[in-house]
């Protein structure tokens, strides 16, 4: 599992360029909508906080010790829960008009999914206890 780390590190930068992407084009108002900008929408800027959760990650990702395994998995499940919410909110239709998704969108539920995968299996070597 010596590739989980590498994959971890892949999907980081890929949110962290995603954000940067757009996510949704609102036509009927000329709006490009991505993770740092969100001018004309109540949205707010939604990629900052998986740009916190990200660097967290990324801590303890490559930090050798069980306690920061057990971190880095609470830091993925907020950061694919803010992914998910992300893409309900944002994506979601209003007063009849549905935004069009953009892969900047997509490219966040990815990264997010494998960041997750990456932190259910660590490579990490835990000690055996020895009997007798």
């Amino acid at each position: 599992m010596r590739y989980m780390k590498w994959i971890g590190l892949l999907a980081i930068i890929a949110l962290f360029v995603s954000c940067f992407l757009p996510w949704v084009i609102i036509h009927s108002r000329n709006i490009v909508v991505s993770g740092v900008d969100a001018a004309g929408t109540n949205f707010g800027k939604p990629g900052y906080a998986h740009f916190i959760l990200g660097l967290f990650f990324i801590i303890f990702h490559f930090i050798p010790k069980l306690w920061a395994k057990r971190w880095n998995l609470l830091v993925v499940a907020l950061n694919i829960a803010w992914a998910v919410r992300n893409y309900f909110i944002i994506s979601m239709c209003r007063e009849g008009e549905c935004p069009e998704k953009q892969p900047g969108l997509w490219i966040v539920m990815i990264a997010s999914a494998l960041m997750l995968l990456a932190a259910l299996f660590p490579d990490i070597k835990l000690k055996e206890e020895k009997k007798g």
